[in-house]
């Protein structure tokens, strides 16, 4: 290994690694040369498979690849998994929030604990992983914080209310706390995937709402949600074809290819070409204007890139 490759190579924590865009990621950040912990619940139970699995593959091709029991839903957890990586390697240069779950269903049948835990699961669990990773990051005097969003946050949808509201609050903690740890030299940056209706887990795992008696009154409204599957599906076709989760993980792996201080503050990988970008720039611009008066310029974050699908074609 070149020394050059030696600087470049980073330790980074991959949060719910264990299948889906979380897999892809972890797979080509090590793929690129990188030192990954790919990080998920119970490695010695229901996910031991898994575990073994990623193990294995790291083996076959010579990766630097380690798998890390982490559960989001844990304070103590996340800070242990951090804390294992430091001994490891003396330093975390990247950390890629990524675990969550989806619930699909009329929003009014979802019972409050139901809303409550995927926003703990999809957006509070950002604040307890970051918050387990910056002191070290601070020590080292720079860093990168990437998450996985959704386009969905910026253009909601019915049916998916509490998953919609949960990536809504991810993506705020994201943005704001990027904006004020900016000045420790630690980036921030939200790669923003459409929707992956293949590769992921997403779907077959989404929950359904608590109250079916609630949904009920609803009649037929309920049903259109079985046929939006095929929706996407119509809708990626006509866009060349489904962009598989690897468009996710070779997101990610051009991100820590930019030099720091020129990567963007967000990236679209969209197959579905909702021009989520374009509301990213307007917002950016009324942002930006509105800091710079408020005296907090220095603070701005950097601008979104447009769509990376000039990139994908």
């Amino acid at each position: 290994m070149t020394h050059h490759a030696r600087n470049s190579q980073q330790v980074v924590l991959v949060t719910g690694a264990g299948s889906g865009i979380g897999r892809a990621i972890a797979l080509s950040l090590a793929r690129a040369g990188h030192t990954v912990y790919a990080s998920m619940r119970e490695i010695r139970q229901k996910n031991r498979e898994r575990a073994d699995a990623f193990l294995e593959l790291a083996k076959a091709e010579r990766l630097e690849l380690d798998v890390v029991e982490l559960d989001v839903l844990s304070e103590v957890s996340c800070q242990a998994a951090v804390n294992h990586i430091l001994a490891r390697q003396g330093r975390v240069d990247v950390v890629v929030n990524n675990a969550g779950m989806l619930m699909s269903g009329i929003t009014e049948a979802f019972s409050i604990e139901q809303v409550a835990r995927i926003i703990d699961t999809n957006a509070l669990s950002w604040l307890r992983v970051n918050r387990a990773v910056l002191p070290a990051m601070r020590r080292q005097g720079g860093g990168l914080l990437m998450y996985v969003g959704s386009t969905t946050s910026r253009l909601h949808e019915p049916f998916l209310g509490p998953y919609i509201a949960s990536k809504v609050a991810g993506d705020a903690i994201a943005e704001i706390m990027g904006m004020e740890v900016r000045p420790a030299g630690i980036e921030s940056v939200i790669l923003v995937p459409g929707a992956f209706t293949s590769g992921t887990e997403h779907f077959a795992h989404s929950s359904a709402p608590d109250y079916p008696a609630i949904e009920q009154q609803y009649g037929d409204l309920p049903d259109r949600i079985a046929s939006l599957g095929d929706r996407l599906d119509a809708i990626d076709a006509a866009n060349g074809g489904a962009l598989d989760v690897s468009a996710v993980g070779k997101a990610a792996t051009d991100v820590l290819a930019i030099p720091r201080g020129q990567r963007p503050s967000r990236i679209v990988i969209d197959g579905q070409r909702k021009g989520t970008d374009a509301i990213d720039a307007v917002y950016h611009e009324k942002q930006v204007t509105f800091l710079h008066q408020m005296g907090l310029e220095d603070l701005t974050l950097p601008t979104p890139s447009g769509a990376m699908l000039t990139q994908l074609d």
